[in-house]
C-alpha cells in the first residue's frame, strides 16, 4: 500500500466535509432551513441513477454521478454563488478556478487529474453527460423552490422571464423530458403568484 496516496485521499476526504456547511438558497422541503451543497450533489448523484433513461443521448450513468459529486467542490473555497445573481457571478468563474487549483491538488496526481477534468467537463456542458448533468443541476433546484411554495424565488424577487432564460437553455441540453417538466413547474409557479 502507498501509504502517501492513502493520506492524500484520506485529506480530500475530510475537506469535502466542508460542503455541508455551503448552503444554497433553494430551501430542504421538510424543515425550514436551506440546502447545503452536499445535500444538493447527493440529489443529483440519486437523480442520475433514476432519470439517465431520459437524457437525450445516452450517457455512462457512473460517469455523470462522479461528475455530480464534484461539480460543487469549488464552492469550499468559492462560496455559493446564487444562480440569479448578475454581479455575484462576474467573478465568479475566477474565484471557482483558483479553488479548483487548491481542492484537486489534495489528491493523487492522477485523481486529482481525472476529478479535476470531471469538473471542467461539467463546467464545459459539451458532452452528452455533461449536458444532462446540467439539466439535474437545474430542475433539481427548480423543483425545491415549487414545492416550498416558490419561498426562494418570492424572497428574490425573481421574474418567471428569468428562470426560463438562465434554466430552460441547460435543461433541454441534456433532456427534451426534464425539459418539458421544467416548463409545466415553471407555469405553474406563475398561475400561483410564486414568480413574479
Amino acid at each position: 500500500m502507498n501509504e502517501e496516496r492513502f493520506r492524500k485521499q484520506i485529506e480530500f476526504i475530510l475537506e469535502l466535509d466542508k460542503l455541508k456547511n455551503i448552503y444554497r438558497q433553494s430551501y430542504v422541503l421538510h424543515e425550514d432551513r436551506h440546502e447545503n451543497d452536499a445535500e444538493h450533489s447527493f440529489h443529483l448523484a440519486i437523480m442520475t441513477a433514476l432519470l439517465a433513461e431520459y437524457a437525450n443521448e445516452p450517457v455512462d450513468v457512473l460517469h455523470v454521478m462522479k461528475m455530480v459529486l464534484v461539480h460543487d467542490v469549488v464552492e469550499i473555497d468559492a462560496g455559493d454563488t446564487f444562480f440569479y445573481d448578475a454581479k455575484g457571478n462576474e467573478d465568479k468563474a475566477e474565484r471557482e478556478l483558483k479553488a479548483a487549483d487548491r481542492l484537486f491538488a489534495l489528491l493523487p496526481e492522477e485523481q486529482a487529474v481525472e476529478y479535476r477534468s470531471l469538473w471542467e467537463e461539467f463546467e464545459a456542458k459539451e458532452t452528452p453527460e455533461a449536458k444532462f448533468a446540467g439539466s439535474l443541476d437545474r430542475i433539481q433546484p427548480m423543483l425545491l423552490n415549487y414545492y416550498k411554495g416558490g419561498l426562494s424565488w418570492r424572497n428574490h424577487g425573481i421574474s418567471e422571464e428569468q428562470v426560463r432564460t438562465r434554466n430552460f437553455p441547460s435543461i433541454f441540453a441534456g433532456s427534451e423530458q426534464i425539459g418539458r417538466l421544467a416548463e409545466e413547474i415553471t407555469a405553474a409557479a406563475k398561475a400561483e403568484g410564486l414568480l413574479k
